[in-house]
């Protein structure tokens, strides 16, 4: 069995000859202190950084730790702003720090040598008529969003060794992108209707993206949502709202998915999750993933005593054992084991891996996996 035939087998509950040794990427940092420190080549980690997961880079990287594949394995279509707004600085301030205008129009600050998410401080999305004007022609279904040459190279899927998915967009993510937590919150009170527009407009953009390239006749072996709509505490979106506004979008594209044979519907959300599980099941998303460690200990094991095996996970790996030693490793997979036995999970670091973490740790952590007994 390769890779592809062993992950779905694990996502189906099926016999499966080897566990995958699944990545979900690195920050650019850390790829760059491996370049520095000799384990990787300094072109590795220059082209991981620009291009990202799946890249020349991120393959050569993969190879020298040890995992298989990257789960962000997916094609991408143009599920929001197109074309984006333009990159802009709107300020330049005496510490150093600039006030910019990102691609999604969202105002933010970004400090000199920080380099987490910059701290949000405005929108342009302000009003109706701004959302009418500048944002709604951004939103408009085009084929030009759809990777035609990709869908080509994927209609027969006949020898492939990957899990290729499908990244059917963000249902609410991207939305807050759009207006930043405050405006999203305050927009839940003060312009309800106008807020279920915004959702409504960009998630029947997903969907039609998503039905223009199934239609292709591209063979997909899983689709990926992405949303980031949660934090330590819990969700950053009202959960009555998501569920009665947002649920019923993502029933509408996984019916679709389904419908040409796609079983396996995997988010991504950061955070503490757990108020929005059953809304993402509900409405055909079976797999969660990264599964955050957390200060909040998340974990598929009571998720899977709550809903049963409707319910798979990719991630939950606390990736901060990377910056100890190998004890720290070998106790960590003690730990993932009884998860993987209960089946339909496939462990991977919960986030990207930073800069703290030790190259000899990482690819420890990946022999032992390679070996692992079940």
């Amino acid at each position: 069995m390769n890779f592809r035939e062993n992950a779905m087998a694990v996502l189906h509950y099926e016999p499966f000859e080897k566990l995958p040794v699944v990545s979900f990427g690195y920050w650019g940092e850390t790829v760059q202190k491996w370049a520095e420190e000799g384990h990787i080549t300094r072109e590795e980690a220059d082209d991981y950084c620009r291009y990202g997961d799946n890249g020349a880079g991120d393959n050569a990287i993969m190879r020298r730790l040890g995992f298989d594949f990257n789960w962000n394995s997916c094609v991408a279509m143009q599920t929001d702003l197109f074309p984006h707004f333009e990159l802009k600085t709107l300020e330049e301030r005496p510490d150093g720090s600039r006030v910019i205008r990102d691609e999604n129009g969202l105002i933010t600050l970004v400090k000199p040598g920080v380099v987490s998410i910059p701290a949000e401080i405005g929108t342009t999305l302000t009003d109706r008529e701004v959302w009418e004007r500048d944002y709604l022609p951004r939103l408009k279904f085009s084929m030009e969003r759809i990777p035609l040459d990709m869908a080509e190279k994927l209609r027969s899927d006949e020898g492939r060794e990957l899990p290729i998915g499908l990244h059917c967009g963000s249902l609410m993510g991207r939305v807050r992108d759009l207006l930043g937590v405050e405006q999203m919150s305050y927009l839940t009170v003060d312009d309800p209707d106008l807020l279920e527009e915004i959702v409504d407009t960009m998630d029947t953009l997903c969907y039609d993206c998503v039905k223009a390239m199934l239609e292709t006749g591209a063979k997909f072996d899983y689709a990926h949502f992405w949303e980031d709509i949660c934090f330590k505490n819990g969700p950053l979106v009202v959960p009555s709202f998501f569920e009665e506004t947002v649920g019923p979008h993502y029933k509408r594209i996984t019916d679709l998915l389904l419908s040409y044979g796609v079983d396996i519907v995997s988010v991504d959300c950061d955070g503490w999750i757990d108020r929005l599980v059953p809304i993402w099941l509900e409405n055909g998303v079976n797999t969660m993933f990264p599964i955050e460690v957390g200060t909040w200990k998340a974990s598929i094991a009571p998720w899977r005593e709550q809903y049963g095996r409707a319910l798979r996970g990719v991630g939950g790996m606390n990736k901060t054992v990377f910056a100890r030693d190998y004890k720290a490793v070998d106790e960590e997979v003690e730990r993932l084991r009884p998860l993987i036995e209960l089946g339909g999970f496939i462990p991977c670091p919960d986030h990207r891996i930073a800069p703290d973490a030790k190259f000899e740790n990482v690819q420890y952590y990946c022999d032992k996996l390679q070996n692992l007994k079940l």
